[in-house]
């Protein structure tokens, strides 16, 4: 099986003796997208600036490509391209001008890979206007644009979607999605918006507090989304106490029955049940828990979704 492009183990960092990164393991494949996910404070940039090399360690260890990052931190970032927080650019340039100031800091970079990233980042119809006059999705892409100029094999974003409108954060989407298949690249996204992270991610971490609760594919999160049964009667109060006493296992918020999923039979059974004993049924539904409750449930309700 090949090592993982990153890897960290008993990752952690104290500021003031607190631990804002406690013993965080991870791993991520080739080809992923990687959706690091947390409330706003829950370590994640934290994470992402010592998986940068811009940031030590206090314990625990970080390997990209195989290699020890803080003991071949410069021949690493070399295959690692990154965005965090927002991109810097110099306005009165335009995207061509902006990456080829960046190109020339870099060693056997092309001067034909800048309209390659511009093409990549859907920024080709606009590379010679003034930066300034750029809506903010427009400098984000430029920012990913400019993490792309040098070929990485590892992209680092950390909450690119971050005060984008909805179409901005359609296309940032769309741009991530399209990086592991299209460019060879694997990503790493940070955010704290399950909805953005669940519908371009492969896999997922989910960070709160400084620990790591939860890291596995979508799918298998998608799986925790347990279903249950809900009834709409006459008396909640009274239908619980009978299903109680029929051997179900029920609960009741004062205005619904919640019922752990059985068979049909099951269902149907504890509906002659109820009829039985003349409460009235109104309504029996299937309610699945949406991925933002189990987030919320995981984090302890911090932070947005």
């Amino acid at each position: 099986m090949n090592e993982p492009i990153v890897h960290m183990e008993g990752l952690t960092k104290k500021l003031g003796g607190r631990a804002v990164v406690d013993q965080v393991n991870a791993s991520v494949e080739k080809g992923d997208i990687y959706g690091f996910l947390g409330p706003n404070g829950a370590g994640k940039t934290t994470t992402i600036r010592m998986l940068l090399g811009l940031s030590r360690p206090t314990s625990g260890s970080i390997r990209i490509f195989g290699r020890d990052i803080r003991r071949e931190r410069i021949a690493v970032l070399r295959k690692v391209g990154s965005l965090v927080e927002y991109p810097s650019y110099y306005g009165h340039l335009s995207a061509i001008e902006n990456l080829e100031a960046v190109r020339r800091l870099m060693h056997d970079v092309p001067r034909s890979r800048i309209d390659e990233v511009l093409s990549v980042v859907r920024l080709a119809k606009d590379a010679n206007r003034q930066v300034k006059g750029y809506s903010l999705g427009m400098k984000q892409r430029l920012g990913i644009a400019t993490a792309m100029l040098g070929r990485p094999e590892l992209l680092v974003l950390d909450e690119p979607t971050n005060g984008l409108d909805p179409a901005g954060i359609l296309e940032m989407r769309e741009l991530i999605k399209s990086l592991p298949a299209e460019q060879g690249v694997t990503v790493i996204v940070s955010s704290h918006l399950l909805s953005e992270v669940e519908q371009m991610a492969t896999r997922v971490g989910i960070i709160s507090k400084g620990r790591m609760l939860f890291e596995d594919t979508i799918v298998e999160l998608r799986r925790k989304a347990r279903s249950r049964i809900v009834f709409g009667v006459s008396d909640p109060e009274g239908a619980w106490r009978l299903l109680l006493v029929c051997g179900y296992r029920a609960e009741w918020d004062r205005v619904k029955l919640f019922v752990e999923p059985g068979g049909d039979e099951e269902v149907a059974a504890m509906v002659a049940e109820l009829v039985r004993h003349e409460h009235a049924v109104y309504r029996v539904e299937e309610e699945r828990a949406s991925l933002e409750r189990i987030f919320l449930d995981m984090t302890r309700g911090e932070g947005s979704l």
